[in-house]
């Protein structure tokens, strides 16, 4: 029993980074293509920033889709415990219980059972972090792209 919860927390710890490691990668993959796009842009500040905006939450949109589908397939595994409350077991709810855990929200309608706990702290310090990173993202752009007169 002892060595088996060491080998499944060892196991939930490597699929949480795993998870992690890709969202940061897209996260920073569009952030640096999102940037090269803007340098080139030659339409009105206003347009690039919309652009920068909606490239971002184009990417945030993903990275919760990523973590929606790891929901998906723990939740119907049996040895990753499983979401409980208001939840049919579909992947839109996955999904939804993922930008809610994402952006921090937390409306506490669907609770995690078991090892998936640890997931939903990752995706809500993950999100916080790159939520974070996107908007100091914006703030040099808008520097670059939006002079003060």
């Amino acid at each position: 029993m002892f060595l088996d919860a060491h080998i499944s927390l060892i196991t939930i710890t490597i699929i949480n980074i795993l998870i992690v490691a890709i969202v940061v990668f897209i996260h920073h993959e569009a952030l640096s293509r999102l940037s090269g796009v803007l340098s080139r842009m030659r339409q009105s500040r206003h347009f690039r920033m919309s652009i920068a905006v909606f490239g971002i939450l184009t990417a945030h949109a993903v990275q919760v889709w990523i973590f929606a589908f790891a929901y998906f397939v723990m939740h119907h595994a049996d040895e990753w415990g499983h979401l409980a409350g208001n939840f049919t077991g579909s992947f839109l709810d996955c999904v939804y219980f993922s930008f809610a855990t994402f952006t921090t929200v937390g409306y506490g309608d669907i609770e995690p059972l078991g090892d998936l706990r640890f997931l939903t702290g990752i995706e809500g310090l993950t999100g916080l972090v790159l939520i974070t990173w996107s908007a100091s993202f914006l703030f040099v752009e808008m520097q670059r792209y939006w002079p003060t007169r």
